[in-house]
């Protein structure tokens, strides 16, 4: 079985989304602050969803 380790709050970490964006132009930590911020917001959602219904 696969383990999967990430940080609780998350949906996609965001080393495994910097590989697929490939080579940044511009303010790299803005961008991951951005990513990490929105990825909660997702993370939230779903628990919502999951435990307001």
């Amino acid at each position: 079985m696969k383990e999967t380790r990430k940080q609780p709050g998350t949906c996609i970490p965001w080393q495994q989304k910097l590989k697929e964006l490939g080579e940044i132009k511009g303010d790299e930590e803005l961008i991951r602050k951005i990513w990490q911020d929105n990825d909660a917001l997702a993370y939230i959602y779903i628990w919502h969803c999951l435990l307001s219904f």
